[in-house]
């Protein structure tokens, strides 16, 4: 293991505008001996964040509440859950927390095959992250039918396709009066919010995708996937999208729990056509911008994530090369698979604080309100999120 010597300011500005490719070592294994993914996906169960923690002398939130006491009644209290109306179809969300001011909101957007409780509950709840929701609320989308207890849609119902998936979001801003968000997508929920963002840039201030795909299935992807269809049960399919098959001999109880997630708490006709809609989905059609030419491309900042034993490595390095690389980070989590914010939220959460805090947001309020006073403003996301993990001395290796 080698570690990273605190660079020179100038240095550190200069690794902005490099790819920033991240690999951060494992402390503990994916599933501790004698415990089952069940525990870790349980709604209410808050997680041991107690690795990868940054020499800081000043933390990015200071805590309004201490570490082991729960969030305010009040603020438990505030969740709202709503089934949205759009012209592509019917929306479930829940809004956890009240918006605060001019600040965005963070809104996720989960994978096939789950839905916000099984894709981010374990995430959402750990020590850490819950440290940035105190000053942010979080709007969770499920995907057409694919919330708990859904029913099956009707014979002849058409699925929104997923460029209508992404269309349906700002009536989503609109109802609840929200002006931005700054967006957490995993798979399928990750092509969909970076297709709202650019449809949509001034309603988007920062992204985080975890295992995204900026391309179409190919025609040989396609008929491959035809093919399992009608060979191959449906929960498999779909484990086979969260994990390699490395994975799935060395974690035999995670990838059976999940299997027994889809089968038992997945609506599966839903969920077939949601596979559907993702597997048909369009090419981004994004490019790395050049001097003097008009590319599509993302404008916000933002965060690309994957495991390095993750099946979808490939897709994710492919969609860092198509993005701003001075706007863009690549984070490779070590010895970790297909699911990071399961198995490693305490990691992902400390990376997505600092990536907020490249954002210009603290306890503080917005970044421009700071530099209107006078102050220096943030360094940009992506240098932030260099800064603080190449000055993190424990735990970086490469």
């Amino acid at each position: 293991m080698t570690f990273w010597p605190c660079p020179l300011a100038g240095d550190l500005r200069d690794m902005s505008r490099e790819l920033q490719d991240v690999d951060l070592a494992e402390v503990k294994p994916l599933v501790e001996k004698g415990e089952t993914l069940t525990g870790l996906l349980q709604e209410f169960d808050v997680q041991a964040s107690t690795t990868f923690k940054p020499h800081s002398e000043t933390p990015l939130l200071q805590r309004r509440v201490p570490s082991h006491s729960p969030r305010p009644a009040e603020e438990r209290a505030a969740v709202r859950e709503q089934d949205i109306e759009t012209l592509h179809g019917t929306l479930h969300v829940t809004l956890c927390g009240t918006p605060k001011g001019s600040r965005p909101v963070i809104l996720t957007y989960h994978d096939i095959g789950m839905n916000h409780k099984t894709c981010y509950n374990p995430l959402f709840n750990s020590e850490d992250m819950q440290e940035i929701t105190q000053h942010f609320a979080v709007c969770h989308v499920d995907a057409p039918g694919q919330q708990d207890g859904a029913a099956s849609f009707p014979a002849g119902y058409v699925y929104p396709s997923m460029d209508q998936l992404a269309m349906m979001l700002p009536g989503v801003l609109q109802q609840f009066g929200l002006k931005s968000i700054i967006g957490m997508g995993t798979g399928a929920g990750a092509y969909i919010l970076t297709r709202f963002a650019l449809n949509n840039p001034e309603m988007v201030e920062g992204l985080v995708l975890i295992n995204v795909n900026p391309c179409a299935e190919g025609w040989m992807d396609w008929a491959a996937s035809k093919i399992s269809g009608w060979t191959q049960a449906l929960p498999d399919m779909v484990v086979s999208h969260f994990f390699a098959k490395e994975e799935m001999q060395s974690n035999v109880e995670v990838v059976h729990t999940y299997r027994q997630h889809i089968v038992n708490d997945m609506n599966p006709s839903n969920l077939h056509l949601f596979i559907n809609a993702y597997n048909s989905r369009r090419d981004l059609e994004i490019e790395r911008p050049m001097p003097g030419t008009h590319t599509v491309t993302l404008q916000c900042p933002a965060l690309l994530v994957v495991g390095d034993n993750s099946p979808a490595v490939d897709a994710v390095v492919e969609c860092n090369s198509k993005l701003d690389p001075t706007k863009t980070t690549l984070l490779k989590m070590a010895d970790c698979g297909g699911l990071p914010q399961i198995s490693q939220p305490a990691k992902l959460a400390e990376a997505f604080k600092y990536f907020v805090q490249g954002m210009g947001y603290s306890e503080y309020g917005p970044s421009g309100a700071r530099r209107a006073e006078g102050g220096a403003g943030p360094e940009p996301a992506g240098e932030c999120l260099s800064i603080a993990l190449h000055t993190c001395g424990s735990g970086m290796g490469v």
